[in-house]
C-alpha cells in the first residue's frame, strides 16, 4: 500500500519515469521541439547537430545531463506528434519576450551551422519559424551572419 502511494505521488510530481517532465506550455519544450525539428528536417540527423542540440539546451536552460536528455526525448515526441510548427511558436509568442524569441532563432542558426552546411529545408524552416515568432527578416539575417562567422566550414564539423 505504501509503495503504491509513493509511486502515485512520484508519478504526479515527476511523471511516470520519475524524471522531471516538461509541460506542453513550457517554452523550453517548445524551443527544443523546434530545434529537434530543424535537425531532422533534411532527413539526416548528423552527430554534430545532435551534440550541438544537447550543448545548446543544457547551457541556455541550465539543465543537468538527465534533464537535458529528458527534454530532448520530450521534444522528439512532441515534434513527431505535431502537424505544423504553429503549436510550438504560439507557446513561444505567449511566454517568451522578444529577446528570448531572437535567442531561439539564433539557437536555430547554431544548430544549422553545426555540420558546416545549410540545407535549403533548414533555411526555409528558420524563415517560417522567424515569421511565426514575429522576428523581422533583418534580425533573422543578422543572426545568421553572426553565427556563420563562428561556424565550421563544410567538412570541418566532426
Amino acid at each position: 500500500m505504501l509503495t503504491a502511494l509513493k509511486h502515485f505521488i512520484r508519478e504526479i510530481t515527476l511523471g511516470d519515469s520519475g524524471k522531471v517532465s516538461f509541460a506542453e506550455d513550457d517554452k523550453r519544450l517548445a524551443a527544443a521541439a523546434l530545434l529537434f525539428h530543424l535537425i531532422d528536417v533534411d532527413g539526416v540527423i548528423e552527430e554534430a547537430e545532435s551534440r550541438k542540440l544537447r550543448d545548446i539546451l543544457q547551457s541556455r536552460y541550465s539543465l543537468n545531463d538527465a534533464e537535458t536528455t529528458e527534454l530532448i526525448k520530450a521534444a522528439r515526441q512532441r515534434d513527431s506528434e505535431a502537424v505544423d510548427l504553429y503549436g510550438f511558436t504560439s507557446v513561444l509568442k505567449r511566454t517568451a519576450d522578444e529577446a528570448e524569441r531572437l535567442e531561439i532563432v539564433e539557437m536555430m542558426w547554431e544548430i544549422v551551422y553545426a555540420d558546416g552546411h545549410v540545407h535549403e529545408f533548414e533555411d526555409n524552416t528558420i524563415w517560417r519559424v522567424a515569421e511565426l515568432l514575429g522576428i523581422s527578416t533583418r534580425d533573422r539575417m543578422t543572426l545568421r551572419q553572426k553565427v556563420a562567422k563562428t561556424a565550421p566550414e563544410e567538412g570541418e564539423a566532426e
